[in-house]
């Protein structure tokens, strides 16, 4: 019997981490209705989970009919609030271009972001 474990993002820097012992041929879809309660999804969020292909073993995408092998780490993930890209312009207009970035302690009298 494989022991799985199965980590779920509730919510920002909230992460449910249970160890699950499943059958030989269970599939991630199988864990997930098996602990449906304890990761704190019902029914609608679990199929949104599904159909968005928010389903990853080790940080990788995976279909829910995979099957779990021991020592997988089966991951469910939460859906993107805000573009990473548009979220990086706003923290650099926020933050200014002296300040923002890699180059933030660069030489003196270069160019900002160089």
């Amino acid at each position: 019997m494989p022991e799985i474990t199965v980590v779920c993002a509730t919510g920002p820097r909230q992460v449910v981490e249970l160890l699950h012992t499943a059958a030989a041929d269970t599939t991630a879809l199988d864990v997930l209705l098996a602990l449906m309660q304890p990761l704190g999804l019902d029914a609608t969020a679990l199929q949104a989970v599904v159909n968005d292909g928010r389903i990853g073993v080790w940080g990788k995408p995976v279909p829910a009919d995979r099957v779990l092998v021991e020592g997988d780490r089966l991951e469910v993930y939460r859906p993107l609030t805000v573009d990473p890209k548009v979220a990086r312009r706003a923290r650099f207009v926020r933050q200014g271009a002296k300040t923002a970035g890699l180059f933030a302690k660069k030489r003196p009298g270069a160019k900002a972001g160089y």
